[in-house]
């Protein structure tokens, strides 16, 4: 059905030592230009700004999400005979694409532009772009399949948890691959031994008893690279700042669009309307950056400085939100004549890292035990069980210089 290489083509990776695509299609979305724009992308969003070699991109996650989903059809027992060659090509190429829609700096500019990036993977897959007519070709229906894998909504589960499960091919590759450019240790867990655990049963998806432990492993790994890496204060203060920049752009382009001369680039995102894939192809962290050099010039003063923060690493200290603080600070800073608006950010994360869904076909984590049952993860696993019910922990920062 689809043309498939004699010898697959490679690429390196740190992660995965080799990267395999035998698949023209496949190869073809790599080097669409929608693909290659997530080159531009970091990875972490602002975490560059605390780890400084966090500099590797949406691309290089997408195409190590795409290779894990390859091993796993190739090397988990029975998954293959599961799937049709049609099904293996769609998850390979919802692994590969499920990020194209992601904007700049991660997910902070989903909160500014009111643009979900899923929204956006789904609309570059399904409307007229590059990466649609290279799948159109390969067969009619499978940009369709392909996005409906990425949404956790295709017919066949399988598909869904190799790509959206919580032991999923993105997870996997996404702690794997941040630890590794962070300089850390807190990510890494061993998927050999989680793939080597995983079989199909009851067309299924799921890891066998003796697997338990390395996916404890995992589960905890996941815990501290949220809490050490992907909510660290800097990240989140560089994060905020931004928020605060795009914040001040949008109400100086209501006022007259003028006032942002130069910067061009921005104004889709800061109407009310429908943004348009090729509005949104041209967004990438070069833009921003430009813009945040063309800004530091700007008349404004506030857009000024918040731009030569982004820019130089002038970011805001940060304390534990204490409630009866926020308005002694808010006072303090107008006496110093900066707006509380644009020089106080309130910021609250939390996290958990398992979840058990009440759902059958919920993403749940199943292990398949020796007596031949299958069970819930947090069923079989004191570490798990006791994650799951503990409270969900929160942290709430407040920035501001």
């Amino acid at each position: 059905m689809f043309v498939k290489y004699q010898e697959p083509e490679v690429m390196r990776d740190p992660i995965h030592d080799y990267i395999h695509i035998s698949y023209q299609v496949i190869w073809d979305c790599i080097n669409a230009k929608e693909f290659q724009r997530l080159r531009r992308i970091r990875q972490l969003g602002g975490s560059f700004q605390i780890f400084h070699t966090a500099e590797h991109s949406r691309f290089s996650h997408s195409v190590g999400v795409y290779e894990i989903v390859r091993r796993m059809i190739a090397e988990v027992k029975g998954l293959k005979e599961e799937l049709s060659e049609y099904e293996q090509v769609t998850v390979m190429l919802a692994g590969l694409l499920h990020d194209i829609g992601h904007g700049p700096y991660s997910h902070v500019f989903e909160t500014i532009s009111h643009c979900s990036h899923e929204r956006f993977t789904q609309r570059i897959i399904l409307e007229d772009s590059e990466i649609n007519a290279i799948l159109k070709s390969a067969h009619p229906d499978l940009p369709k399949d392909v996005a409906s894998v990425i949404s956790y909504t295709h017919p066949n589960e399988l598909l869904n948890q190799l790509v959206s499960g919580q032991l999923d091919a993105d997870r996997m590759d996404y702690l794997l691959r941040d630890a590794y450019f962070t300089g850390t240790s807190y990510g890494r867990f061993d998927m050999e031994k989680v793939l080597r655990a995983m079989t199909i049963k009851q067309h299924r998806l799921v890891v066998k008893e003796s697997g338990i432990y390395a996916v404890e492993n995992y589960i905890m790994a996941r815990y501290h690279m949220y809490w050490q890496i992907y909510y660290h204060p800097i990240s989140r203060s560089f994060e905020a700042v931004l928020t605060l920049f795009f914040k001040r752009m949008q109400v100086l382009y209501q006022k007259d669009p003028a006032n942002l001369s130069g910067t061009e680039l921005f104004f889709p995102f800061l109407k009310a309307e429908e943004i348009s894939i090729d509005d949104f192809f041209f967004m990438d962290e070069s833009s921003v950056q430009y813009g945040f050099h063309v800004l530091t010039k700007s008349e404004d003063e506030i857009l000024a400085d918040l731009a030569g923060r982004l820019l130089n690493r002038h970011l805001f200290r940060y304390e534990t939100l204490t409630e009866s603080r926020i308005p002694m600070i808010k006072k303090e800073l107008a006496e110093k004549g900066l707006d509380p608006d644009y020089y106080c950010y309130f910021d609250r994360a939390i996290q958990k890292p398992y979840q058990p869904y009440r759902s059958e076909n919920g993403h749940n984590i199943w292990v398949w035990k020796a007596d031949g049952s299958i069970v819930e993860l947090s069923q079989v696993s004191s570490i798990v069980h006791a994650i799951a019910k503990a409270d969900i922990k929160e942290n709430r920062l407040l920035f501001y210089p």
